[in-house]
């Protein structure tokens, strides 16, 4: 399949842009190159915390802060995969709720948000990606990224086993707009049959693909951001991504 075929069967595009292009100066240090060991597991039921025992599989990865002048605060990704899809898991240590949209497929990355992308086949410029707030709105949408030209298309039939499975959680305060807390968690479940028609799925043992993770917080007025593996001013510089092994 060509590139053109590949990117004309998907229906419904967003309107307006994608996100995380930041102007702020990265750190000069950077994070090492990124691989991560995927474990198997058995479906189960998500609750935005990560309090099923399947979570004592998975090790925590660090995110890595990006921008300088933000706040310091930690945020760790937890990955599983079964036979019917993908499990990942955010904690975020946060102080303050900056989030007030409330409905799915809005343009999340404007306030606090945790995002993930993920390549599963090279031959491609073509990959998933999916945003969710704090208070568990989300935003799944697959990008074509021809030479950094891209936008996000939306799924279709988005219902049934396409729909992904998704909930929040928030440490030391309440789940609303502007509320003061310690932290908040976001745990989803992405199913492969959404990932159609991308090449390379389901995975199997020892499948390779192409991912990152990403955090913005907007606390005080600032802007902070955090990478698994480091990118530059865009997160949509897919070629820099890390590597996804599954066991």
């Amino acid at each position: 399949m060509n590139e053109r075929a590949l990117v004309g069967v998907v229906l419904a595009m967003v309107a307006g842009g994608c996100s995380g292009v930041f102007t702020q100066p990265l750190p000069r240090e950077e994070p090492p190159a990124k691989v991560l060991l995927v474990r198997q597991t058995e479906d189960f039921v998500i609750s935005g915390g990560g309090n099923s025992s399947a979570w004592a599989k998975a090790t925590w990865e660090p995110l890595y802060l990006r921008t300088t002048g933000g706040h310091q605060y930690e945020t760790h990704i937890k990955m599983l995969y079964s036979k019917s899809g993908l499990y990942v898991l955010m904690e975020a240590e946060d102080r303050r709720i900056t989030a007030k949209m409330n409905e799915d497929f809005l343009d999340l990355w404007n306030e606090d948000v945790f995002e993930f992308f993920l390549w599963p086949d090279e031959q491609y410029p073509v990959y998933f990606e999916y945003e969710i707030s704090p208070l568990g709105f989300e935003l799944p949408i697959l990008i074509p990224n021809f030479g950094g030209e891209f936008l996000g298309w939306r799924p279709w039939h988005y219902e049934g086993k396409r729909k992904t499975q998704k909930a929040t959680t928030v440490v030391g305060g309440l789940k609303q707009s502007g509320a003061q807390v310690t932290g908040w968690k976001a745990e989803a479940f992405v199913p492969y049959d959404l990932l159609k028609p991308l090449q390379n799925i389901p995975p199997k043992p020892q499948t390779r693909w192409r991912a990152n993770f990403y955090r913005v917080d907007y606390d005080e007025g600032k802007t902070t951001s955090w990478d698994w593996a480091r990118v530059g001013s865009s997160f949509h510089e897919f070629e820099k991504f890390g590597t996804l092994i599954f066991e």
